[in-house]
């Protein structure tokens, strides 16, 4: 059996016993994961200590499999390893060392020994998975050193308690392990009964929520609401966008106004449908409300947290824009057909989008939380905001597949109805203003550097 070597290492801005414990902490996993190839953690036991074990569920392409794994070596602070047990290699041992380096940082390394079933046959797919060790250690070494980076600004080195409802979401189930593996301890809002100390059982829809529970709390943050991008809006799907927001809101909000110490900051989700369809027209913080169904949801959802700021919590309203991650929201649906050369503009291409990455959503997030000036609606979204037409062109460019085709609005209205005009050929321009002047750092403020980030993809063309 011959066994092939992959070596990563990069030098980290962090101490090399801080890099070391950022990997030991729950969702190190996770957080690391690839999101154009995500893995899913069935099972975790022991951490990364010697003996620890761990089931992952992953894909190779379009078809799914199992690995499981186990923690062999472990030297606090410099070192762990883990091997593979059951898995489609034929060897596999990754071994995780951490260097200090002479100027207070860490020289981390990531040494991969593997070995491919029925060698000798299967030698040429060697450059293949070379090229993809490649891409992920790429973006998880990039990722770590981000978030390193964010933990350890001087301001933010305290460990908070953080509850989030709507967790399972797309940007709640990737926030938390941010927030985990940097010390921080997270409380799930969930609406099973449960005995787990790091849940809490909650039905907003009957006005139940555990007061006593919440009563350590420093940051709540509330990510519930309906999917608005998914089926026509009929009656029965505008009810359940209108109450599955407003009536969390103003449940959490009730509740923590009558706890005896309330949480500090109340961060509720709303989103730049606030402002309508405004064309070309450009907006701040500062503009008023639409006039479209969604603009109308977003100021009766931000109403609600009335409670909580009559209590004098500090509540910001993230008013977020499109999330860009091939995990989830528009770009997991665009994938697909512009992967098959059958992308394209909506409509006329016009239309502004307003997007933001989703590592810059949960920069922003964590900028808010520990920035006490910064309070009402903050527009979470990228300063460069691209028309349907760029956002389409820069997409095929990154893919390197062509972007002929276009859906006339005329057939969007027709199957889609008011969420198609609404969401896909309306127009919103927002700028970041609050974010700007607050000094938040955006990690990719460009469409482009979010993209290729996102899906792995190198520049190699020179520009």
């Amino acid at each position: 059996m011959q066994k092939a070597c992959f070596i990563k290492q990069s030098l980290i801005n962090a101490p090399a016993g801080d890099v070391f414990q950022w990997h030991a902490r729950p969702g190190a996993l996770e957080r690391l994961s690839p999101p154009w190839d995500p893995i899913e953690v069935i099972e975790h036991q022991g951490g990364i200590n010697k003996g620890a074990t761990v089931l992952l569920k992953m894909k190779a392409g379009p078809f799914p499999f199992r690995w499981a794994a186990e923690h062999t070596e472990y030297q606090e602070n410099r070192l762990f390893q883990d091997r593979q047990r059951r898995g489609p290699f034929a060897f596999w041992s990754h071994t995780h060392t951490f260097q200090p380096d002479r100027s207070g940082g860490c020289l981390m390394r990531d040494e991969i020994q593997y070995a491919l079933p029925a060698d000798p046959f299967a030698r040429p797919f060697i450059p293949v998975i070379r090229k993809k060790l490649e891409r992920i250690f790429n973006y998880r070494h990039t990722t770590l050193a981000h978030d390193l980076a964010l933990h350890n600004t001087r301001h933010l080195k305290q460990s908070l308690n953080i509850a989030i409802s709507g967790a399972s979401g797309l940007i709640g189930r990737t926030i938390i392990p941010f927030f985990t593996t940097g010390g921080h301890q997270v409380t799930r809002l969930v609406r099973k009964k449960t005995t787990s100390s790091n849940q809490l059982f909650w039905d907003p829809l009957a006005g139940k929520l555990e007061r006593s529970a919440l009563g350590n709390t420093d940051v709540f943050i509330n990510f519930s609401g309906e999917s608005i991008g998914q089926g026509r809006w009929n009656k029965a799907k505008k009810r359940k966008i209108i109450e599955s927001r407003i009536k969390t809101t103003a449940l959490i909000a009730e509740t923590i106004a009558n706890l005896e110490k309330p949480p500090k900051v109340f961060l509720n989700a709303s989103a730049i449908g606030y402002y309508g369809d405004q064309g070309d027209l450009t907006l701040t913080e500062d503009d008023g409300c639409g006039a479209d169904f969604i603009s109308e949801v977003c100021r009766d959802w931000e109403k609600a947290a009335a409670p909580a700021q009559k209590r004098g919590i500090r509540v910001v309203f993230l008013r977020i824009g499109v999330v860009v991650t091939p995990c989830g929201a528009a770009l997991k649906k665009m994938m697909l057909p512009f992967k098959m050369g059958l992308g394209g503009k909506f409509g006329s291409g016009r239309q502004y989008i307003s997007f933001i990455g989703i590592d810059d959503v949960i920069g922003a997030i964590y900028h808010i939380i520990n920035n006490d000036a910064l309070e009402g609606p903050v527009n979470i979204v990228a300063p460069k905001p691209v028309t349907n037409l760029e956002f389409t062109q820069t997409l095929g460019k990154v893919l390197k597949r062509p972007t002929l085709f276009a859906v006339p609005g005329i057939a969007v209205k027709t199957v889609f109805g008011e969420m198609g005009q609404e969401i896909l050929l309306s127009g919103t321009r927002v700028e970041p203003q609050k974010l700007v002047e607050s000094g938040y750092l955006f990690r990719n403020p460009d469409l482009e550097g979010v993209l290729r980030h996102l899906l792995g993809v190198e520049r190699r063309d020179g520009f």
